[in-house]
C-alpha cells in the first residue's frame, strides 16, 4: 500500500485534505441527523423528503424522472425504487408524458403535501438545530459564499 507522504507532489496537502475530510464529515453527519430525525417522527427518510420537495417546489406538483433523479442527486435506476415505494405509500404517482411515450412523470399526491407540511417542520428544526444554529451571522454568509462558489457549475447544468 503507498503511504500519502510517497504519493507524486501534485497531490494536495495535509491540510488540504483535512479540509476535504472535514467537509465530507460535516455533509455526512448533517445528512444522518436530519435522516434519523425524519425517520423517527414520521417515518419517512431523507432522501424521500428531498423527493416531496422537489416536487411541491414544482407549480403543477410534477417533474420528469430524468430532471428528478438530477435535482436530488441519484442515478435513474436509484430514482425509480424510491419513486416506487413513495407510489406504495400513495405520496406520488407516476403519469406518462403527453408529447413523449417513454417520458413519466412523478407528482406529488395530496397525501404526499401533508406528509411534506407536518415533516417539513422537522426538517426545519433539524437544519436549525444541525447547521444554522451553531454559525453566527457572518459565517453564514462566508458559507453560503463558498457553497455557491462550489455548485456554480451544478446550478448551470440544473437551469439548463
Amino acid at each position: 500500500m503507498t503511504e500519502v507522504s510517497t504519493l507524486p507532489a501534485a497531490t494536495i496537502s495535509a491540510e488540504e485534505l483535512a479540509v476535504w475530510r472535514d467537509l465530507l464529515r460535516a455533509q455526512v453527519t448533517i445528512s444522518r441527523r436530519l435522516h434519523q430525525d425524519l425517520l423517527a417522527r414520521h417515518d419517512l427518510a431523507l432522501g424521500s423528503y428531498d423527493v416531496l420537495q422537489q416536487l411541491a417546489e414544482q407549480p403543477d406538483g410534477r417533474l420528469r424522472m430524468n430532471d428528478l433523479a438530477d435535482r436530488v442527486l441519484l442515478s435513474r435506476s436509484g430514482l425509480t425504487r424510491l419513486v416506487d415505494r413513495l407510489q406504495r405509500d400513495g405520496l406520488v404517482r407516476r403519469e406518462s408524458c403527453t408529447s413523449d411515450a417513454r417520458g413519466l412523470f412523478a407528482v406529488l399526491t395530496m397525501q404526499g403535501r401533508e406528509t411534506l407540511a407536518t415533516a417539513t417542520v422537522t426538517h426545519h428544526r433539524g437544519v436549525r438545530e444541525h447547521l444554522l444554529g451553531r454559525l453566527d451571522g457572518q459565517e453564514l454568509g462566508q458559507l453560503q459564499a463558498i457553497l455557491h462558489k462550489l455548485a456554480e457549475d451544478e446550478q448551470i447544468a440544473l437551469s439548463a
